[in-house]
Formats: C-alpha cells, structure tokens, sequence
C-alpha cells in the first residue's frame, strides 16, 4: 500500500464482531472511502460478514399491496405496522438474537403494550439449557478464567472448528493464557455422536451414540462417585474408557465442559443438561470445574438477560393477560404458530420462514407479518411490511453479551444506508404508533 493509499484508509481498532456468541473484541477493520475493506485478526465467518455487509440489502421500506410489495415512505411503513400490530388479538414478536440489547429493550416494551408474546432463538438452540439452569443452577465463570486457569477442555456435542471459529485459539487449547501457555499444558476431550473436525485435534474422543448422551453423563457420575459400572458398554463407550475419562476430570486443576446443540436437542433435551451440572458439581467436590453453553448468535445471550431484566423471565414471555408468564412449550412462539393461535406477527433480525416447522410457516404466511431485518430474507418475501435497519455492530452500535454474559459495546465502523435506522429507532417509532392509536380507541 502506497502513503497515499494509507492517507486516504483509516482503521477502527478494538472492534467487537457481531457474528457468533465468542464477540471476538480485538479486530482492526480498514476502511476506505466509507467502506470496509479488510478485517485483521478476523476469522472466516466475520471476514466474509464484514466484506460483504452491503450485498442482498433492502434499502427502501416495503408494504404490500395488492398482493405486492411495493416501496413506500419510513413513516408510511412504521404507521402500517403499528395498525396491524394494534389491530392483531394476540401478536408474537420473534428474533431479537442478531440486534442490541437496546433493541431488545424496547422490543419487551412493545410486546407487553400489544398483550402478546416475545420469544427469542433460545426456543429453537439453548432453551433446556435455561430450563435446566432453573432446576439446578449454573457452575460458571469467564472465558478469561478458562483462558487463564483451564488444564481440562470438554467440548460436548459442539465443533467449535467449523461454528466458533476462534474459539480454541482464544480461549482454550491454542491461548496463550497467564497460568496455561502453551498446548502441552491443556487436556482436550470431545465427546460428539461423529468424528468432527474438532474430535481430530482431541487427546481423548468419546463417539457417544446418538441420543444417549444422558447415559454416558450418568455413568461419568457413577464412575465420579466411585460407583460400580455394571455395564460393559454404556451409550458405546467402554466401561473402561469412561473409568479413564472420570479420573482426567477428578485429577485436573481446572475442568471446563463447553456443549452444544448436540446436548441440548437430542434426546432428553434440559434433562441431559440436568445431568451435565450435576456431573459438574460432582466433580466441584473433589476439583474445581465449572461449564458453558456454546452460544451461537452474536447476542441471543442478551436476548435472555434482557428479557430477565425486564420480565423475570429468559424466553417466551406472555403478556396476554396483563402481567408476564412463562410456559415454554405453550408459549413459546413455535408451539403458538403451529397451533394457529396467534393472528399477526413482528419479527426482528430474523428468517423464521426459513427454518420453522411448515405449520408455524403456514400461520406467519396467512397473518399480517411485519419484518425488521437488514437483508432480503424467506421470511422477508412473504411480509406484509419490509423496514429495512441498519446492521448492529457494523453501521450502529450497541451492547451485546458473550456467551460468558459478559456485557460488551459494539462499534459503528460504516454508514448505514439512507432510510435505514437502527432496530432501537424503528421500534420505539413503531411504539409510539402503537400508544398513539390505543388513545384513540
């Protein structure tokens, strides 16, 4: 790069990635003539978010007519949504993952002005995960306390190396931490139904049958609390290997069980978690080991600490009858579209039409659907209303949390587009709106 090229480039440093739950927070974003042109320090998956932010926009609000989506004015399209919000017996907003907690703050305060229901992606990734932590609580701490202390890594049922890409390097067997420098100093177990391409790198690999993670957690725990293993093989493990595995666990300095979706959605869902805290504090008794959900959009994390915040509840929060309530598997938005039951809908950085079930698709489809989203989507072409937004973290910033709940602030290193404001401006207009025509009613 030539002086002058460098004079006209400038370069953002400190910046916190809104990709997965890691929040990586020492990326160097280039920039030059308003638009990002490298990313150092990122992996793969924020290089590619960052490069390519500006592709398959939607830069002008869209209501449909006549069967339609035609543009229209901000104003025309925020007024739109709050008729139809305002207008719907029981709405369901949905998302709020891949915005900022401001956002999601508003977004809360909405759904219970409207009476309906607020749900996040927890429903559909880390849901048992939160059950669980209601029954038996949470043995947690920092990724930096893992970075720094940790000799024992249990990856279960995730592939940080295709998910969480920088994950190992920064936290655990590739850190170079205060009391762990090097590879040598770290134990890696992974335990995965299939050999990932993080079971490759591990020093013991347990290839658990699928749907029998709770087994093999059981026996840990009998083998933990020097109990009798009377079963050869259990989950398909040896009785032998497990046996090996528990006196690792017992043995470390510092144990930390990092899973995944593999845990918590196969089968026995929060009871496998159940039994993962309770092997955790098992192991509490004789050592020090804590455990952490793999988080994987950039701030579902917030989405349940907000919505803890401001309701008492993590997820699929209820205002229908006035007060918040919490019922996941009644009113968690899946179950709600899938049972018909809901008649309008507000969805935020998200594309449900993508990946629900064919029911609760068939229900977004036939109701009034309002879209909050940077990007042209599934669910964004079956809307009724299209507010294009601008994305967090990289044309407006915010708060979001770490899969460590660790509250960390985003940075604006792009303009966003004209007529594209943040999610926390769009919704408080649509807020608004909404008191506005209540008065009148």
């Amino acid at each position: 790069m030539t002086n002058r090229e460098e004079k006209k480039s400038e370069t953002v440093t400190s910046v916190v990635c809104p990709f997965c739950g890691c929040l990586c927070d020492d990326l160097d974003v280039i920039i030059k003539e308003n638009k990002i042109v490298n990313v150092k320090n990122a992996c793969i998956f924020s290089l590619a978010k960052y490069l390519n932010y500006w592709r398959e926009r939607i830069y002008s609000p869209l209501v449909r007519k006549n069967g339609e989506l035609v543009e229209t004015s901000l104003e025309e399209a925020i007024q739109k949504a709050a008729e139809l919000l305002v207008n719907a017996t029981y709405p369901i907003s949905y998302g709020w993952s891949s915005t900022n907690c401001e956002a999601q703050r508003v977004g809360i305060e909405l759904a219970e002005e409207l009476g309906g229901v607020i749900d996040n992606t927890s429903t559909v990734c880390h849901g048992p995960t939160i059950e669980a932590f209601h029954e038996v609580g949470h043995p947690s701490c920092t990724l930096g306390q893992i970075k720094n202390r940790a000799d024992l890594i249990v990856y279960w049922g995730c592939n940080p190396l295709q998910s969480h890409l920088r994950h190992m390097s920064r936290y655990t067997i590739g850190a170079k931490g205060r009391f762990r420098k090097t590879r040598d100093d770290r134990v890696l177990i992974v335990v995965d139904v299939r050999k990932t391409y993080t079971a490759r790198v591990a020093d013991y690999f347990l290839q658990v049958e699928p749907n029998k993670d709770y087994e093999l957690l059981s026996a840990l725990r009998m083998a933990i609390n020097e109990n009798e293993i009377e079963q050869d093989v259990v989950a398909g493990i040896s009785a032998e290997d497990i046996e090996e595995v528990a006196d690792i666990m017992i043995n470390c300095e510092f144990g930390v069980l990092f899973y995944g979706l593999g845990l918590t959605m196969s089968r026995g869902k929060n009871h496998n978690i159940d039994a993962a805290i309770s092997l955790v504090r098992d192991l509490n008794a004789r050592t020090k080991f804590v455990m952490m959900p793999m988080r994987g959009h950039f701030n579902v994390a917030g989405a349940d600490t907000v919505s803890l915040w401001q309701t008492g509840y993590p997820f699929a929060v209820d205002f229908s009858y006035g007060y918040p309530r919490y019922n996941p598997g009644v009113t968690s938005v899946i179950e709600i579209l899938s049972r018909g039951e809901s008649d309008a809908a507000l969805i935020v950085s998200s594309d449900p039409a993508n990946n629900f079930p064919k029911e609760a698709v068939e229900t977004l489809k036939s109701n009034p659907l309002i879209v909050i989203d940077p990007h042209e989507t599934a669910t964004t072409k079956i809307a009724d209303v299209v507010i294009p937004s601008a994305i967090v973290g990289v044309e407006c910033g915010g708060t979001a949390y770490r899969m460590d709940d660790v509250p960390l602030p985003l940075k604006r290193v792009a303009d966003p587009p004209p007529n594209c404001l943040p999610d926390e401006e769009i919704l408080r207009r649509i807020l608004e709106h909404v008191k506005k025509l209540k008065e009148t009613r």
